[in-house]
């Protein structure tokens, strides 16, 4: 069986949709220790957030209707 990857799959036009997917995140950390980071820097953290990009073709939440707080003494002025 082949790997490819996610690039490869849909330049082939192959649907990613209903398939399992496997993401391998590799990251390299560039700060190099050195004896005087110690205390000061004992570690070096780093870490990754998954987004999804694309997923609505807009922002659903635009079209709710306007909010109106009845006891707000603005909603009495331009209503």
């Amino acid at each position: 069986r082949s790997v490819e990857g996610l690039p490869e799959r849909v330049g082939k036009g192959r649907s990613v949709e209903g398939q399992r997917l496997v993401v391998w995140h590799a990251f390299g950390v560039c700060h190099v220790p050195r004896v005087e980071d110690f205390p000061v820097m004992p570690c070096e953290t780093t870490g990754f957030t998954l987004k999804p990009d694309g997923f609505f073709a807009g922002n659903p939440a635009i079209d709710l209707p306007p909010e109106t707080n009845e006891k707000s003494e603005q909603s009495k002025c331009c209503g």
